[in-house]
């Protein structure tokens, strides 16, 4: 089925289609895409949409931009039925004392952001999965774009249903932690090991690669994370670019994660070293991230720890100090920015030692090897160069 047949099929009018047509190729995917994803004709401007549910304009421009969507000028019919729907529900659950406004543009924030890097990542996955084969085939723009249609909406209901899988299970998970480990009813905090591991160097490393090997280098940075992050019942907070920040409920599978993040890197030979820092205490949970002194310590901590290792905080020794699943260093205190002077440790495998570096030893070595084989690998090519003039 061709785009324009898709179209007439889904009652788009011919001179909608006409009009896309006119703006090329790319106009008339656009169209059909959207036909899938937002069926439905767009027939309300803002003041129709919220005249229909008897909602306030402003409160739902608010809550239009909490979703991560720009303003819609007034006077152009940009919503839907489903619009319509969604504003609808809204307003019955602020109606009934469910949620108020500012709690509902609170989820809305932490929605548009989960989701808008959710949809972002789902488009690119379908364009680069079916778009560059056919390209690199020969195929038309036009057939490209009819495939890439029909992945999309084939894909969408599986897709909708892992999301609200996903969802729920998360929800089950929080409502567990929630029950077990919620914050005081007092403060509001709760207390949670906070960790942040980054890769060395990476800003260098990123001058050096194409734009194929950085992403490469980046999505095998993140899937690392998650993996080591969520084996030992941790939380993935945010990706910063270099950098994961991540949560646990007790001090023993922060560290475990912290040791075992240095150790996988390391041992990675198409990846660079990480270092770690990880503190425990109080934190403020706020639109899915966490604030506070931990939370600053923590950051503070992994920009003074060595590439290949993991450095704690004195309190995160104290909960572990007996725990013959790791081994220690005392460094000297240190002081950090905003914080002051701060007793820290080195936190490695049991029995791994220091080197003279400071580092542990089992770290130090690996190091050592990795170097002594990229510096073996570079002069092979060096080699080769030689041998192809």
């Amino acid at each position: 089925m061709t785009l324009r047949e898709f179209l007439a099929s889904q009652g788009v009018p011919e001179n909608e289609i006409a009009a896309a047509e006119e703006q090329g190729q790319e106009a008339v995917q656009l169209l059909a895409v959207d036909r899938i994803l937002m069926p439905g004709d767009t027939r309300y401007t803002q003041s129709e949409t919220v005249e229909r549910v008897g909602f306030d304009l402003d409160e739902a421009r608010r809550y239009w931009r909490a979703l991560g969507f720009p303003d819609i000028p007034e006077g152009e019919p940009a919503f839907t039925d489903s619009d319509v729907e969604a504003l609808k529900t809204l307003k019955e659950l602020t109606d009934q004392g469910v949620v108020d406004i500012e709690v509902a543009l609170q989820l809305a924030r932490v929605f548009g952001q989960s989701l808008s890097r959710m949809a972002d990542s789902t488009i690119a996955t379908i364009r680069t999965r079916v778009e560059e084969p056919l390209r690199n085939s020969g195929a038309s723009d036009q057939e490209e774009a009819e495939a890439v249609t029909a992945v999309t909406a084939a894909m969408l209901p599986t897709i909708e249903g892992l999301v609200l899988y996903s969802w729920r299970r998360h929800l089950a998970a929080a409502a567990s932690r929630q029950l077990y480990f919620g914050p005081d009813a007092t403060t509001g905090q709760e207390t949670l090991a906070v960790g942040f591991a980054d890769m060395v160097g990476f800003t260098a490393i990123s001058q050096q690669l194409d734009e194929h090997e950085l992403a490469g280098t980046v999505g095998r940075f993140e899937s690392i994370a998650f993996d080591t992050i969520a084996a030992y019942g941790g939380r993935v907070v945010k990706m910063i670019g270099d950098e994961v920040m991540y949560v646990t409920d007790d001090a023993m599978s922060g560290a475990m994660i912290a040791v075992t993040l240095a150790e996988v890197y390391g041992d990675d030979e198409t990846m660079p070293d990480v270092r770690v820092g990880l503190a425990i205490g109080p934190v403020l949970a706020r639109e899915g991230d966490y604030f506070g002194p931990t939370v600053n310590l923590a950051s503070r901590i992994v920009n003074i720890a060595y590439a290949g290792s993991a450095v704690v905080s004195d309190e995160i020794h104290e909960a572990l100090e007996g725990d013959d699943r790791f081994g220690w260093k005392a460094l000297r205190p240190r002081r950090l920015k905003g914080i002051g002077w701060t007793p820290l440790w080195v936190l490695s495998r049991p029995g791994e030692g220091s080197s003279r570096t400071g580092l542990p030893a089992e770290v130090a070595r690996r190091m050592r090897a990795r170097r002594d084989r990229r510096r073996a690998q570079e002069e092979e090519e060096q080699q080769d160069d030689i041998g192809d003039e």
